[in-house]
């Protein structure tokens, strides 16, 4: 089998509703695109998760690492490539490319998979499943990014909490990854995203958690901008998983390819919505043809 076709390319746009107020797409969005990604590769070489169904098992991600150098902005094409690098007994190493409309990569993400017993919640043997021959795709595509890391966070105070409630609980009855994701981001102000984009971000599972669970979130400031990010929870505050997340300062530039700087369309809009006022209060004499 040739290396090409032990890989699956997707293509994606950043629609309007899957972007943030800077235009860019959003972590969490591209997260589930990744995740999606995985799956379709699976199913379309014979172990997506309809298929593990069958037997009881599914797939659950374990750790994620993303890094990018940019984010696919509103209504732009991206795709994403994905393959298998390693498959082990109990988990296996999955890659992905982000890469933008003109065809250069501009991020990369790094995962881990069990594949566990719809009864039992433990792992099960990969190398039995289909006799093995999910090896057959492993693919010697290069990933330029670190894996994942240990995390452990120091504070003891909390940085936020919450119940885990319908939104976050996926078909697999659990906290989605994504959710996770989704609720550390909300940890940081907004202030920050005006002035920093995320260059990393990890996700290391611990636990899983539940429809009613409450999670406990900490965070400590590591340096340079990063973050090292902790869940719990419940009283007994198990140790649901470890996270990480970098802000570099972004340089301000302006790119004629996306018209006006964020601050100057904000500004341009009021201007319109003043000058429309001000019109409709004071309508001119002349004849106005509207076509």
């Amino acid at each position: 089998m040739s290396e090409n076709n032990k890989i699956g390319t997707y293509k994606f746009v950043a629609e309007p509703f899957h972007v943030d107020f800077t235009g860019r797409l959003t972590m969490g969005v591209l997260g589930n695109h990744l995740l999606n990604c995985a799956g379709f590769h699976a199913t379309e070489r014979g172990f997506g998760i309809a298929t593990l169904n069958e037997d009881n098992y599914t797939w659950v991600l374990s750790r994620l690492a993303v890094e990018l150098d940019e984010m696919p902005y509103q209504y732009e094409d991206f795709s994403i490539r994905t393959w298998v690098e390693n498959v082990y007994r109990l988990f296996t190493d999955r890659n992905f490319a982000i890469i933008d409309k003109d065809g250069k990569k501009i991020g990369y993400a790094r995962s881990v998979w069990a594949m566990i017993s719809l009864n039992t919640r433990k792992p099960a043997d990969l190398l039995a499943l289909h006799g093995g021959s999910i090896v057959d795709y492993v693919c010697d595509e290069p990933c330029p990014i670190e894996k994942p890391s240990r995390i452990k966070v120091a504070s003891a105070e909390p940085a936020s909490s919450l119940n885990a409630k319908y939104s976050d609980i996926d078909i697999n009855g659990h906290v989605n990854s994504i959710r996770y994701i989704e609720h550390i981001l909300d940890l940081f102000p907004i202030e920050l995203y005006k002035e920093s984009r995320i260059r990393r971000f990890e996700m290391a599972y611990v636990a899983e958690s539940y429809y009613g669970d409450e999670l406990t979130f900490y965070k400590d400031y590591a340096g340079d901008g990063a973050y090292d990010i902790e869940v719990k929870k419940n009283a007994t505050q198990e140790r649901v998983l470890g996270g990480f997340v970098s802000f570099p300062p972004v340089v301000p530039a302006h790119s004629s390819q996306h018209g006006l700087p964020l601050d100057q369309q904000i500004a341009a809009g009021r201007d319109v919505v003043r000058e429309a006022v001000r019109y409709y209060l004071k309508p001119s004499s002349s004849d106005i043809l509207i076509a």
